[in-house]
């Protein structure tokens, strides 16, 4: 059975990712709160919230996990060929709640979400704390794709991504890849695999892999607040940054 996390006890600690179940693939713990406290010390051990409405809190950690290195992002020819006819603006962590909002959007008349009311003020916190960013990708100045994740270090664990317009999340989140290599991050965690995340090349690694990676990259130096282009400052490198090189070797 997954570990029963205690409501009113926010600073406990998670079991060890290898107790998490087979089936269903990485279920972990139930239970607890979706506070600061609770969310930065998940994401420090490679767990994160996942449950619909009207299920208890569910925290998962699979095995194998998703994962894509910054600067190995795929971009296609006719990718490339929109990037550089410049048809969309891309901004970061100008509109978190109209990112966040979008993403919990159902996918199609009468679908569910798993981004429940009480998931979405969680991210706004950890956004107005400096840990959650967005990507927002514009067309004539109205909002048509993006996405939004969690900073750890020089680790991004990417949660949601939506689009209005074809190939909108694609812009953002090549321009995330990016940044986010401009600042040495090591690791773009994707979760769980998706043909969409595959052909932009993403893979999947043992999880035993990314917590060793994770260790690695969680408390280095990272930028700080906003990652709006005007405020943004990049951190200073440390002498020797462990990068991502072995995951290639990874299945």
């Amino acid at each position: 059975m997954p570990y029963l996390l205690a409501p009113d006890d926010p600073s406990g600690a998670f079991p060890d990712v290898s107790e998490a179940l087979t089936e269903p693939d990485g279920l972990l713990a139930i239970g607890g709160d979706l506070g600061i406290a609770r969310l930065i010390t998940a994401y420090r051990h490679g767990i994160f919230p996942w449950y619909t409405d009207g299920d208890p809190i569910l925290w998962w950690s699979p095995d194998p996990r998703t994962v894509l290195i910054p600067g190995e992002v795929r971009v296609s020819r006719s990718l490339g060929k929109l990037l550089r006819k410049g048809r969309f603006q891309v901004t970061m962590d100008r509109d978190f709640p109209g990112v966040i909002n979008a993403c919990a959007a159902p996918r199609e008349p009468g679908a569910g979400t798993w981004l429940v009311p009480e998931m979405i003020g969680a991210y706004r916190a950890l956004h107005v704390r400096g840990v959650a960013h967005s990507v927002e990708v514009w067309h004539e100045g109205t909002l048509v794709g993006g996405l939004y994740g969690v900073a750890m270090g020089r680790v991004f664990f990417g949660e949601s991504m939506f689009t209005r317009m074809d190939n909108a999340s694609k812009v953002a989140l090549v321009h995330l890849c990016q940044r986010l290599r401009g600042w040495d991050f090591g690791l773009i965690d994707c979760q769980v695999q998706t043909m969409h995340l595959l052909r932009m090349g993403a893979r999947q690694i043992p999880r035993a892999e990314f917590i060793r990676r994770l260790e690695l990259l969680r408390d280095l130096p990272s930028p700080t607040g906003s990652w709006d282009t005007a405020a943004v400052a990049s951190p200073p490198p440390p002498a020797s940054t462990p990068r991502a090189e072995g995951l290639a070797d990874a299945p």
